[in-house]
């Protein structure tokens, strides 16, 4: 049993077929498209033209696809045209072009608590969670006991006083008391499990700041929307705040595009 940090680490992303791509790559270069496109704008230009566009969705990039990444932005913004296109759909509200592209995340070391708050996220989200009834979190187990997340407020020197009528003063910090409670608890699972009591029905006993393991897939659509609702300054617990700015560095790292959208929800 330990405290634990968070850890998000990005495992997959919308990629293109080899074979889509060099098809698209038929109206120009592939090394112009590679150079002027990532995977996840080529996707979205095809879903946003499929809308508007006479041409197959096979052949918008191909016979499209010079027009918009191949020159500048035609609204005087930065960027390429289909930049323009992207902040259009953005503000015109038609993301549900932008569900096509996901995300695949492994996130560790989180708390049940934030996890009671990340699935309320429901459309848009998938999540496969490590199981407290499967997975023994005794002291001699194979986990090696429950580890813990300790909010921030919690770590801040915060101490009670304990005698305020001795010529002394103790003090004890609410750090100290956290790991206290911890402690006990986990004294307090070890020995139902010694008792004979199963590990689904042991883990009752076990906290909100009990951490645990996931995967989580959402597309584009789905994460910008649960960051306009979780991110610095919108009343999200520290947690899942911390989540939100985690997610979307991963996501802005392989699809640079998509800062502005973050920044403007």
């Amino acid at each position: 049993m330990a405290e634990t940090q968070m850890k998000v680490r990005l495992i997959a992303h919308t990629q293109l077929t080899q074979e889509f791509f060099d098809e698209a790559g038929d109206g120009f270069h592939d090394d112009d498209l590679n150079q002027l496109a990532s995977d996840g704008q080529v996707v979205a230009l095809t879903a946003i033209r499929s809308c508007y566009s006479a041409n197959k969705p096979t052949e918008i990039v191909a016979k499209e696809g010079a027009k918009y990444f191949g020159s500048k932005a035609s609204d005087g913004g930065t960027g390429t045209d289909a930049d323009r296109l992207f902040r259009h759909i953005f503000a015109s509200k038609h993301t549900s072009t932008l569900e096509h592209i996901s995300f695949t995340f492994a996130i560790e070391g989180v708390s049940r608590a934030l996890l009671a708050q990340l699935t309320r996220h429901r459309v848009g989200f998938s999540f496969s969670v490590q199981s407290q009834r499967y997975v023994r979190m005794g002291s001699d187990d194979r986990s090696g006991g429950f580890d813990y997340v300790m909010p921030p407020t919690v770590t801040e020197d915060k101490k009670v006083d304990h005698s305020p009528s001795l010529d002394f003063t103790h003090y004890i910090s609410a750090a100290d008391h956290f790991s206290d409670a911890m402690e006990m608890i986990q004294d307090v699972y070890d020995e139902l499990r010694s008792l004979g009591v199963p590990a689904e029905d042991a883990r009752a006993v076990l906290p909100n700041a009990a951490a645990t393991n996931l995967v989580m897939t959402a597309n584009l659509t789905a994460l910008l929307s649960f960051y306009s609702k979780r991110k610095k300054g919108r009343g999200a617990q520290a947690e899942i705040t911390e989540l939100a700015e985690a997610l979307r560095r991963e996501v802005v790292a392989v699809e640079p595009w998509t800062d502005q959208f973050f920044e403007e929800v």
